[in-house]
């Protein structure tokens, strides 16, 4: 989708008067890229003209665009968090690079969390590995751990965080070796 100034407003307004994420498409951080490629261009070349109201429509939209991600990055740090207590989370309403953003940050917060375990000597039961026997093909998968599983082969044997170990077993992927 191709982003225009009243697109921009909208998202921003949106995204200043509700505290969950504004729903944008998956690429919406590459066409804001072409955007202002294509605003920068013309603000360029308005500067020749000495127009200040292209100027200043330049540095409005910089203002608008730089306040987007302020307020989105808040949400997205928020939600980290809240994922890194609960274990539960969806990557709805992320752009691309904000999903790999989430990643990153769900990973550093965990680490941290580790920490305060660890002060304690609590084991996350959750964390310990189990192992499996594969009952059928799996492909590959994303656990809610964020990391990459897979694929599986039917007979495999391997061992899984006991989280994602407990669904394969209820869903009748594979049984405790």
């Amino acid at each position: 989708m191709e982003l225009t100034y009243d697109e921009l407003r909208r998202i921003y307004r949106l995204e200043k008067n509700t505290s969950k994420l504004v729903e944008v498409d998956e690429d919406f951080i590459n066409n804001l890229e072409q955007f202002i490629e294509n605003e920068k261009k013309r603000y360029l070349s308005s500067l020749k003209n000495f127009s200040s109201s292209d100027a200043r429509q330049f540095s409005n939209m910089k203002r608008l665009v730089e306040e987007i991600f302020l307020l989105r990055e808040k949400k997205l740090l928020n939600k980290a968090l809240i994922a890194t207590h609960t274990k539960e989370f969806t990557l709805d309403n992320l752009a691309s690079q904000e999903k790999e953003t989430f990643r990153k940050m769900l990973d550093v917060l965990n680490s941290h969390s580790a920490i305060y375990e660890n002060l304690f000597g609590e084991k996350d039961v959750e964390s310990q590995n189990v192992a499996l026997e594969i009952l059928k093909d799996v492909p590959t998968f994303v656990g809610n751990d964020m990391k990459e599983y897979g694929p599986f082969k039917e007979g495999q044997k391997v061992e899984l965080p006991s989280k994602v170990a407990k669904l394969f077993i209820t869903r009748k992927l594979a049984t405790e070796a």
